[in-house]
């Protein structure tokens, strides 16, 4: 972020995609084609033009599949390129606190699927963000052998194959919600895809035998947020 401010922030960022904007007003009541041809680029191996881009696509993509039906987010700029299709066995922790005692104590292994569940809008409260396990992991070497999946959220610092924003989350009753250890899962950034090994009859009776549990929080204004709170793939928002 430093590095972006200094070579022009934003509006620097804007002039470079000016030709691909549209106009429209923004919070500053300047429009963002105006607030373009303000910027100015002071460093372009930093904020490079359109025919140098430092990828051909964005940091961000958005997987689908039978793990995640409404989205998942995955931040692909931080994944090797090894690690953008990567096949494991799950391993199922209800919170990331008993996924981190699993880590530590040296219980996860190479081929791990880590499944951190129960952590979204709704089942946190309040989508938690993994940074600490995710930290662990690569603070133990093992970013380049376990990929993690989970209805919380992370941090900007997330590196690895690290999904989150798993939609719909588990205390909704989201196929997360009934996966179990040793399932196989397979993760193909490329292909935009997040699934399990699972057939759709399998998959069925799971989910038709879950029940939700019992909330984290029952009492005050976190009981209010979870029940009104929506789905992450409309913005964990409240109604």
């Amino acid at each position: 972020m430093e590095d972006l401010h200094r070579a022009g922030g934003i509006p620097a960022v804007l002039s470079v995609l000016a030709p691909k904007l549209e106009e429209s007003p923004t919070v500053s009541g300047r429009g963002i084609l105006e607030i373009a041809r303000g910027g100015v680029v002071y460093d372009r191996e930093v904020i490079r033009p359109l025919d140098r881009a430092h990828s051909p696509e964005g940091g961000i993509a958005i997987l689908t599949g039978n793990i995640a039906p409404l989205g998942a987010v995955v931040k692909q700029s931080a994944v090797k390129p090894a690690m953008r299709h990567f096949k494991g066995r799950a391993a199922v922790f209800d919170g990331e606190e008993d996924a981190m005692k699993a880590v530590m104590g040296g219980k996860v292994k190479p081929g791990t699927v880590l499944v951190v569940r129960y952590e979204g809008p709704k089942g946190g409260p309040g989508m938690r963000e993994m940074l600490s396990l995710t930290a662990a992991i690569v603070g133990l070497g093992l970013a380049d052998d376990v990929a993690l999946i989970t209805d919380g959220r992370f941090s900007g610092g997330t590196k690895g194959p690290c999904i989150g924003h798993i939609s719909p989350e588990a205390m909704e009753g989201g196929p997360i919600a009934v996966l179990r250890d040793g399932d196989r899962i397979e993760i193909d950034i490329p292909g935009r895809t997040l699934k399990a090994a699972l057939g759709e009859r399998e998959l069925s009776a799971r989910l038709k035998a879950w029940k939700a549990p019992a909330a984290k929080v029952s009492t005050g204004y976190l009981a209010r947020y979870a029940k009104s709170v929506t789905s992450a793939s409309t913005g964990a928002i409240c109604i």
